[in-house]
């Protein structure tokens, strides 16, 4: 009876555009091979409508699968935080799965490159029809890119974007702006006079444009607001902590900061190192972990801006879906608020 429905309603739609049935069904499956004006027309008439076709009869009856690669950094020892969007992915999986979708999944080390590299060459582009990807290094992502756009595969990205490329949608943090919200946080607190340290902990930092863009931010409203305080910078390249530690002695020997700013979700390891030598100073980090939850319940985080993880990769496989089952587009930039987490907020905030 459904199908007989569905069938009558594709017919209803050919004869007001005065167009074949299979025209109507090129269109609805987004196919080309339809003009842009008989199109338009076939889309005005099914709006009118209100026509929804059985998408979920349609695919139990094709038993044909599809398939999502889903390209993500892994959980580390260092930061937990990945286990979020990871979430939110696995929680959208579940609901799209009677579609016959599934998702094939790629983690890369954060730390490394080539391990991302090495993945996305496991990737067979021959048997998936969309994939969501955490571009964290620019110049390997791009590549991987120019791939799917030549086989037009529609891509979506989380957690940082890469302009001039034609992605479906990205979901996460605007980047610039989370770098100067901090800066503006840190004005209430420090004085005149005082220097602040901006700590960049990354194997690839030259690579990691999202903790650049957060610097690029903080520095911005410093200068917008013409506050003349000394700004230094530190890049750590080697994120074991011992490492990290040594490289955060050399800097307070020779300065006397007051204030630190970290781009990512390492702040934990700045706060373990100012916890172990007593030492006061601000700290503003990133992302909702475990490690950093207890520094900043202890007090030696004072802020962390959190960006909805779970949300950004439950919305990003949605967003996939919606455009390969249905045909439907969504917003191109879809950024997720800017949550400021303390000590007296944390217990009761949803990543």
């Amino acid at each position: 009876m459904e199908g007989n429905k569905e069938l009558v309603g594709v017919k209803e739609i050919a004869r007001r555009a005065n167009v074949s049935i299979g025209t109507v069904d090129r269109v609805l499956h987004n196919r080309t091979g339809v003009s842009k004006k008989t199109k338009d027309k076939i889309l005005a008439i099914i709006e009118e409508l209100a026509y929804q076709p059985n998408i979920l009869a349609r695919r139990l009856a094709s038993k044909k699968q599809i398939v999502f690669a889903v390209i993500i950094p892994s959980v580390s020892d260092e930061t937990d935080y990945w286990q979020e969007p990871l979430l939110g992915i696995e929680q959208a999986a579940g609901e799209i799965a009677p579609y016959g979708i599934i998702l094939k999944k790629y983690f890369y080390d954060l730390n490394h490159k080539t391990s991302f590299v090495q993945q996305i060459d496991q990737i067979d582009l021959s048997d998936i029809q969309a994939v969501l990807i955490a571009p964290i290094f620019i110049e390997e992502s791009e590549n991987f890119l120019i791939k799917l756009d030549k086989r037009k595969i529609p891509y979506v990205f989380i957690n940082s974007d890469i302009q001039g490329h034609n992605s479906l949608s990205y979901f996460g943090p605007e980047l610039y702006q989370s770098g100067y919200l901090s800066a503006h946080l840190m004005k209430y607190v420090i004085k005149e006079d005082d220097t602040i340290l901006i700590v960049n902990i990354s194997h690839e930092i030259d690579n990691h444009h999202h903790l650049l863009r957060k610097e690029q931010g903080f520095r911005s409203y410093f200068k917008e607001k013409d506050l003349k305080n000394t700004i230094l910078k530190i890049d750590i390249v080697q994120t074991d902590y011992q490492f990290v530690a040594t490289s955060l002695q050399t800097v307070f020997k020779e300065n006397n900061v007051s204030a630190i700013f970290v781009t990512n979700s390492r702040v934990s390891a700045v706060a373990k190192y100012l916890n172990q030598t007593n030492a006061r100073k601000m700290l503003i980090g990133f992302d909702y972990t475990k490690e950093n939850l207890q520094f900043l319940k202890q007090g030696s985080i004072d802020f962390l801006i959190c960006q909805k993880p779970r949300e950004q990769g439950y919305k990003g496989i949605m967003a996939l879906y919606q455009f390969v089952v249905h045909a439907k587009t969504g917003e191109k930039n879809n950024f997720m608020p800017i949550d400021i987490i303390t000590a007296q907020n944390c217990d009761f905030y949803i990543n």
